[in-house]
């Protein structure tokens, strides 16, 4: 038997509700076809669950910090981590009880639970039921990497998913990936009690980032005692003795490292090994992300793919760009294209890092003049008032156009602060319109304009 729709939408991550919303909307009668849980990574095993982690784990290091602020607390500092997972499945119920009830109760909308795969261009099967639709919108995100190294399948190892499930306090905790997933999870967790070590391939954390960044982050890593192995030339794992045992290096002699529980954060892999994609002739690329062009449509005329699946970002503010994009074009005659986002993103270790646009590296290799200017976080007054002095703001302007390049604010406030700078690069506004402004005292982004007064030639 064949269902008729007007659109089909498979997955729930962050686009797909808001995008089966305006879709029936418009009068569409629409498929919406979800295989696990409802809401996708952020709500259920990303964003919203590690960062209730994060703020437990926050909770847990100013308590232990209360003397420096005058404060006396009676008594030893302990973790539930059986609460502290409990207060996080909370959050997430909420979130994914609320996406669950939107969708069942959309009008004009029929959910289905189970695995849809691509039959044709206009067809999809789930749950052995056939359904049709010229328009076909493919959200179905993306998974943790799991490596093919020596021992991986001889040990017991987590993922980001995984790491939702725990609600004991390891006792020595050894992360693989020295990235943004990782370094999130190595503090949290140092900060619940463990010993965590973090052992990573490349010279330096976060990779893609410029030296000063990772330097400033490795520094605030290892002052709250995480151990960090770089340049990890030979990865293998195995079992001795109930304890997992992690070789970073293959030289004789080499120290193994050796852990309670071992924790994958080497990257993510989008959902489309099973997902009919040669049936309708759906191309992907190397990675095996889906190919989209500036309006987020596919090689096939009729469908397209928004969120982390087609490789064009891998957030949830994104994915969410995704969605209107697509909207906008589909139904508003509002051309929008994905070449127009600014890259941003955060880092959401404490304290935090915001980024947007070019990195100082980029900058260089792009040979454009450019101006840069930089401030150490310990002159901000909102950092000495709160005793969190570490870290940096650091803007690049090209010095022939006055249009900010890129920014990265590492320290207290800055995944909120970068936001001053953002607005004015999506306003195509010189960076003297901050320059100017007459900011709130005291306040992270008030030294926004102090360091735009003070460029410097880019040497």
């Amino acid at each position: 038997m064949t269902e008729k729709f007007d659109a089909i939408i498979i997955g729930t991550g962050q686009a797909g509700p808001s995008m089966a919303q305006r879709m029936t909307r418009e009068g569409m009668k629409t498929a919406i076809i979800e295989r696990k849980l409802f809401g996708g990574t952020c709500v259920n095993v990303g964003c919203i669950p590690t960062k209730a982690l994060v703020a437990s784990a926050r909770a847990a290091h100013m308590a232990r910090r209360g003397s420096d602020f005058g404060v006396t607390i009676d008594g030893s500092i302990t973790v539930d981590m059986k609460q502290v997972k409990a207060r996080k499945d909370a959050i997430v119920k909420q979130s994914n009880d609320g996406v669950t009830n939107w969708l069942k109760s959309m009008e004009n909308l029929t959910v289905y639970e189970g695995h849809g795969r691509l039959e044709s261009a206009n067809a999809v099967s789930v749950n052995g039921e056939r359904l049709e639709a010229d328009k076909i919108v493919l959200n179905v995100g993306g998974r943790a990497t799991v490596p093919d190294m020596p021992g991986i399948n001889d040990v017991d190892y987590l993922t980001n998913t995984g790491m939702m499930d725990v609600d004991v306090l390891p006792e020595h905790l050894i992360i693989i990936g020295g990235s943004y997933i990782g370094l999130e999870f190595a503090q949290m967790y140092r900060r619940f009690g463990s010993r965590v070590t973090v052992v990573e391939m490349a010279p330096k954390l976060i990779g893609r980032e410029d030296d000063d960044v990772s330097t400033t982050v490795h520094e605030i890593l290892t002052q709250d005692g995480i151990d960090i192995r770089l340049s990890a030339s030979c990865i293998g794992l195995a079992k001795r003795d109930g304890q997992i045992v992690v070789t970073a290096d293959c030289e004789p002699g080499a120290e193994d490292i050796v852990g309670s529980h071992v924790l994958l954060a080497v990257g993510r892999k989008p959902n489309t090994d099973d997902l009919g994609l040669d049936a309708a002739g759906v191309e992907t690329d190397a990675r095996g992300y889906i190919t989209v062009d500036d309006g987020l449509q596919t090689n096939v005329p009729g469908i397209w793919a928004i969120g982390d699946v087609n490789g064009r970002g891998a957030f949830t503010h994104t994915a969410y760009n995704d969605y209107e994009i697509l909207a906008a074009n589909m139904f508003d005659n509002d051309p929008r294209k994905v070449s127009d986002r600014i890259t941003t993103y955060g880092l959401f270790i404490d304290p935090p890092l915001g980024r947007v646009g070019m990195t100082e590296a980029q900058v260089r290799e792009s040979g454009r003049k450019a101006l840069v200017g930089k401030m150490m976080m310990a002159r901000v007054g909102r950092a000495r008032e709160r005793g969190e002095t570490q870290g940096f703001m650091k803007v690049l302007i090209d010095a022939e156009t006055d249009r900010i390049l890129g920014g990265t604010i590492l320290g207290i406030g800055g995944d909120e602060a970068i936001h001053a700078l953002i607005d004015i690069m999506y306003a195509d506004a010189p960076y003297t319109v901050i320059q100017r402004a007459v900011p709130i005292h005291p306040t992270v982004s008030e030294l926004i304009p102090t360091m735009l007064g003070d460029l410097k030639p880019l040497e």
